[in-house]
């Protein structure tokens, strides 16, 4: 299907390019009926919006001319929620308007802001930045919008998920009335719908998504693993699919760092993304990506909004995401533009239903699986080396000399094993890991008879280690109560109530004890606390042993006893003081 009719010196571009069939959120926005208004628009990440956009603009940005006059004020400008984002659309449109000589300049946190103040003041015919740099610009009167007639909201809802509505609604408020406003989300919600009736006319609502399925292009499947076999399951996962770029998501900055190492460590050529690198290094990162030099990716939610890398095909949750719409944004890295994409979940037993949650939310399938063995890896190594194209090329001249030397002398067996030995000294080595098959009961717990024999010491529980302790910033002096501890503890540590041991609650601080099972897990989720939260940190077991229980097991942990003299107050350990829960202070926020 050829493009509909498109300025010429945008036509120009994307013969050049190859773009020969238009995406159906491409085809939209060129339709007569939406020529020179307001557009809401509805579309899947990795559906050609930018493009969408880029066209959808050519007329009102030239008109009928084949090039842009001198750079001056911009005529549009871009918003987008992200560095990675702003980046991608900038390169998109610098090749899209090169025919007609379009100036863009982009505005993006993190990078020189001094550089892009001299090339606004050199002029620019298009602006592409994200919402807060471009509002420091226009605060200081280095952005001047007084001839802008086109802007562009790009994901506008991710820009509201991440707190940007101030900065929008300043640089919208200080936009000319007349321009033409763009708005491009994956969801029209309650919030969405707002900002359009107030700062657009009379639009023309477009949906792309509506009766179609979600992610088409992706194939998800869903792999049970054991809890503790979370990394040695994702190399697996890696190289049974060996795909060319992949991405692999985690729950935090210290999970990414940890996998990542991992993953370098077994002979993969990974790189990781996440808010704590700086923006350079996030660059180098991906064109690592993109130019092949890297082909798998670790990172967190926030550091992989926005990017796009074309060879992606394959994306792995190795841990799950918080929501349904999380999960369809991870996903949505792959199976782009009509490419067909892979998606895996990493799904503990314990999290089978809450995946299965997930992906019901979501409205996607998955096929269920184990984690793939060493021999389907070896099997999938043998079907692709079978079927590499190099197998079938004729002998080049330059190489023949050498060929003749090889065969000389050595049997057909001998260099078959030749090459089968130095095709698998390239690639990680499979891992032995549990086979857990998805039908499989999920453990029970047993509890043993209570026969009258006193209860064994807090050591003998689980594996028979003692746990790890741990302390808390807050105490007594705050107010500390296992009623709002023990949620806190699980929500920072990413552990279950039944995971948590004995609790001390002291003047200052609290000291609390993990199971050793939980231990590594729990290590790993407080480290990336952020400094404004409760700060946790290991501690040494409290002397004078194990706390006797003073009341039924919470977690099925004995906690502390309660503090001496305190029998009768509400509350247990530092309950609040005399006078009702009107005196009561708040817990700190987390």
């Amino acid at each position: 299907m050829p493009f509909p009719e498109t300025h010429p010196a945008l036509q120009r571009a994307l013969d050049e390019r190859g773009y020969d069939n238009p995406t159906p959120v491409q085809k939209a926005v060129l339709d007569v009926a939406a020529e020179g208004r307001d557009l809401l628009v509805s579309a899947q990440t990795g559906s050609g919006k930018t493009v969408a956009f880029g066209l959808a603009m050519a007329d009102t940005l030239l008109g009928g001319a084949e090039h842009f006059g001198p750079a001056g004020p911009p005529l549009a400008v871009i918003i987008a929620p992200t560095r990675e984002l702003a980046m991608q659309v900038t390169r998109e449109l610098t090749w899209l308007y090169a025919p007609a000589g379009g100036r863009i300049v982009s505005c993006i946190g993190g990078m020189d802001a001094r550089r892009e103040a001299r090339a606004l003041q050199l002029g620019a015919h298009i602006v592409v930045g994200t919402p807060g740099r471009l509002c420091d610009h226009q605060s200081r009167g280095r952005l001047d919008m007084s001839d802008l007639r086109v802007v562009v909201l790009d994901e506008a809802d991710e820009m509201l998920d991440l707190g940007f509505r101030d900065e929008l609604e300043q640089l919208l408020d200080a936009m000319p009335k007349t321009r033409r406003t763009l708005l491009f989300s994956a969801t029209i919600a309650k919030e969405i719908a707002s900002l359009a009736r107030r700062y657009q006319n009379d639009a023309v609502r477009i949906d792309t998504l509506s009766g179609a399925k979600q992610h088409a292009d992706i194939e998800y499947r869903a792999v049970v693993a054991d809890a503790r076999e979370l990394i040695p399951a994702v190399v697996n996962v890696l190289r049974y699919t060996d795909s060319q770029t992949t991405m692999v998501f985690c729950a935090t900055r210290e999970m990414v760092r940890h996998m990542q190492a991992a993953l370098v460590e077994r002979g993969f050529s990974s790189v990781a993304l996440s808010g704590e690198l700086g923006q350079n290094e996030r660059t180098r990162a991906i064109d690592s990506l993109r130019k092949g030099q890297a082909n798998v990716c670790v990172a967190t939610d926030v550091a992989a909004r926005g990017i796009d890398i074309p060879a992606l095909a394959l994306v792995v949750h190795a841990t799950l995401p918080t929501d349904p719409a999380t999960l369809l944004h991870r996903s949505g890295r792959t199976g782009r533009a009509g490419r067909k994409g892979v998606c895996v979940l990493m799904v503990p037993m314990s999290q089978r239903r809450r995946a299965e949650r997930l992906m019901q939310g979501a409205k996607i399938t998955a096929t269920w699986s184990g984690v793939p063995t060493a021999a389907e890896i070896r099997a999938s190594d043998a079907r692709r080396l079978l079927a590499d194209p190099v197998l079938n090329q004729d002998v080049a001249e330059a190489d023949s000399e050498l060929v003749g030397q090889l065969v000389e002398g050595r049997s057909s067996e001998q260099l078959a094993a030749a090459l089968l030995q130095m095709y698998r000294a390239r690639l990680p080595a499979p891992e032995n890991v549990r086979h857990i098959t998805p039908d499989a009961p999920r453990p029970v717990r047993e509890r043993p008879e209570r026969d009258g024999s006193p209860r064994p010491p807090r050591e003998s529980y689980g594996s028979g280690e003692p746990g790890a302790w741990f302390a808390m910033n807050v105490g007594r002096q705050e107010k500390a109560d296992p009623k709002w501890l023990i949620p806190l503890i699980c929500r920072l540590g990413g552990v279950r109530k039944a995971d948590i041991g004995a609790i001390r609650i002291n003047d200052t601080q609290t000291l609390f004890e993990i199971t050793p099972e939980s231990t590594e897990k729990f290590r790993s989720c407080i480290a990336a606390i952020e400094n404004d939260e409760v700060q946790i940190s290991p501690a040494s077991a409290p002397a004078g042993g194990p706390p006797r229980r003073s009341g039924p097991p919470r977690g099925g942990r004995p906690f502390a006893p309660r503090k001496p003299g305190g029998a009768g107050r509400p509350g247990g350990f530092g309950g609040p003081p005399r006078g009702g829960a009107s005196s009561r202070k708040r817990p700190p926020r987390a």
